[in-house]
């Protein structure tokens, strides 16, 4: 039975209040979360966030009826497909992503079921009776009977990910009580401040954030460079290089200007500076010389005061 008219309205006036109030948004797939499982989430998201369920028709016309107040919402749209919901928050992204995802449960494998990932049985005994040997021939799984039990010689994979489980798959599963799959929220989309972008953005660590952004400032500043056209990263750069230019003209000619003297009466005199040096050197000996004086003499000053006494004297 569909909601009424009274309840859609609600709904839309719900939608409304939270785009307004929150920034932030994730778009989440529940397949498969039990109502239990939904409550937990609802819990562990208490004031940081709130989870809007709806059917995808009215999700999207309660979307349409605002989208001349806030049009950036029509890149949701796409998105409203499949058993999804919304995650309405102003925290922190990651932190809310993470409690999102954390509340998991173990499921059995049900034939039919899309599975989320490979499925291997472990090598090892079963403690199943002979009788049932069967089930393991119809998957082509090698076994010996040990002990008056079933015994899996070797490890097999019986169901691969992103496939449908079949029912004797299942069945065998089942019997041998392994659970093998967990189920929760997943994150498809993230909405933020009319931004929409994959969740994978989110395990891009600040670090490589700054080296890529470093990267790309290099890039430009060589570029800029060398089309001599001058850009805020570039400019630095060129007037070093000026700079350069004018000193070599300075060296090159009569001209002269406070930065070049220095030059000029280095390439006139370099044996001043060669020897500027080592005795500069020479000066910072003395110092350091007389500052490990006082230690050396406190060492004798102890040593002469234990001279001629023993330990028991």
């Amino acid at each position: 039975m569909g909601a009424t008219r009274a309840q859609k309205e609600l709904y839309f006036v719900k939608l409304k209040e939270l785009v307004v109030k929150y920034p932030s948004l994730f778009i989440v797939n529940v397949d498969n979360v039990g109502s239990n499982q939904m409550h937990q989430i609802r819990v562990s998201l208490r004031g940081k966030g709130v989870v809007v369920m709806g059917k995808n028709t009215m999700v999207r016309r309660a979307l349409r009826t605002i989208l001349g107040e806030y049009p950036t919402l029509e890149r949701l749209l796409p998105h409203v497909k499949g058993n999804i919901g919304f995650v309405f928050t102003s925290g922190d992204l990651k932190d809310i992503r993470e409690i999102i995802t954390a509340n998991k449960v173990a499921a059995p494998a049900r034939a039919g079921a899309l599975a989320p990932k490979d499925v291997t049985i472990p090598a090892g005994n079963t403690g199943m009776e002979p009788g049932k040997t069967s089930f393991f021939q119809a998957l082509g799984i090698p076994t010996k009977i040990a002990r008056g039990t079933i015994e899996i010689v070797s490890d097999v994979q019986v169901v691969t990910g992103g496939t449908r489980v079949g029912p004797s798959e299942a069945t065998l599963l089942n019997m041998l009580n392994i659970s093998p799959f967990t189920y929760g929220m997943t994150v498809i989309q993230i909405f933020d401040q009319g931004n929409i972008f994959s969740p994978d953005v989110l395990d891009v660590s600040e670090k490589e954030l700054l080296e890529r952004f470093t990267k790309g400032i290099t890039t430009i500043a060589a570029l800029s460079l060398a089309l001599h056209y001058p850009t805020i990263v570039s400019v630095m750069h060129s007037l070093v290089n000026s700079y350069k230019n004018l000193i070599a003209v300075a060296l090159a000619t009569e001209y002269t200007f406070e930065g070049a003297e220095k030059a000029k009466e280095y390439l006139a005199n370099p044996e001043a500076f060669a020897a500027a040096a080592p005795a500069a050197a020479a000066d910072a000996a003395p110092a350091a010389a007389e500052e490990a004086a006082p230690d050396k003499q406190e060492e004798a000053e102890e040593s002469d005061e234990d001279m001629g006494f023993g330990l028991f004297d």
